[in-house]
């Protein structure tokens, strides 16, 4: 009797999982279906464009080094971006900014909210998705551009929103120097932004610092970061640097992948 009893509540557990990771499929897909209708919308309206140098390389640098072996000289006549933010804005006024990130999919308008949560559960057209979107920290400020400028964004399975961060992992990707760049533009700057930190670490709120009590504390922070790279890029930094900072989660077990980046261009509109 008693294992008629256990294979029955076997099979009735069973049925219970199948139900539920059923219906979790199903909103998981029809989370992707919307995402991508907002992503065609966008590509309706706005699309990220590079733009050529006009006046001199020089104009445009942020904080070169002295060092003229420093990969930083590889990226002075990296193109910028051009976006029409009117259109997107219209769209949804809490966007703030494009981002850019070579050999990955991200290539998505940013936006901000007055908290780190909202966008977490809701996309660009601000409808509930469990996909959410590519945000911006509430602290930041990219008018003035804090010491560390810090963007959110899900790692998802199909590779959007930062899901393709991952790649940066990858040999094939860091051996590849074209990579190493990210590009960031405003309603009101075009920037381009060197890598040179990229690791894995468990959840934490030191890496998402974006305001310092000293420089002294600013060199602290950039020192450890910068020792924290799975991979040895050849640059510096220093307390005349902003940085950029990508953030995403790499598991289920609280691991975070962070993608650090400093400002080497600025070109104001």
């Amino acid at each position: 009797m008693k294992k008629k009893q256990y294979a029955y509540i076997s099979v009735v557990i069973f049925l219970l999982v199948l139900i539920f990771s059923t219906f979790n499929i199903m909103l998981w897909l029809n989370d992707q279906k919307s995402l991508k209708k907002i992503n065609d919308n966008i590509k309706d309206i706005t699309i990220s464009k590079e733009i050529p140098q006009e006046i001199k390389t020089d104009d445009y640098l942020i904080n070169p080094p002295s060092n003229k072996d420093d990969d930083y000289w590889n990226y002075t006549d990296v193109s910028f971006l051009q976006v029409d933010f009117d259109k997107l804005i219209a769209k949804n006024n809490d966007t703030v900014a494009w981002i850019k990130l070579p050999n990955t999919k991200i290539d998505y308008p940013v936006v901000q909210a007055k908290d780190n949560k909202y966008y977490l559960t809701h996309t660009f057209d601000k409808s509930t998705n469990k996909a959410g979107w590519i945000f911006l920290d509430y602290r930041n400020n990219l008018d003035e551009l804090d010491y560390n400028n810090v963007i959110y964004g899900h790692n998802r399975l199909d590779k959007t929103m930062f899901g393709s961060l991952k790649n940066v992992l990858k040999d094939d990707w860091y051996n590849d120097k074209d990579n190493h760049i990210i590009k960031l533009s405003t309603p009101k700057y075009d920037t381009v932004w060197q890598i040179f930190s990229i690791y894995t670490i468990y959840k934490e709120s030191y890496y998402i610092n974006v305001a310092f009590d000293n420089l002294k504390d600013y060199d602290q922070f950039l020192d450890t970061i910068y020792k924290r790279s799975l991979y040895k890029f050849n640059t510096t930094v220093n307390n005349k640097d902003h940085i950029l900072t990508l953030s995403t989660c790499k598991d289920s077990n609280g691991n975070r992948l962070v993608v650090h980046a400093k400002l080497i261009k600025k070109k104001d509109h």
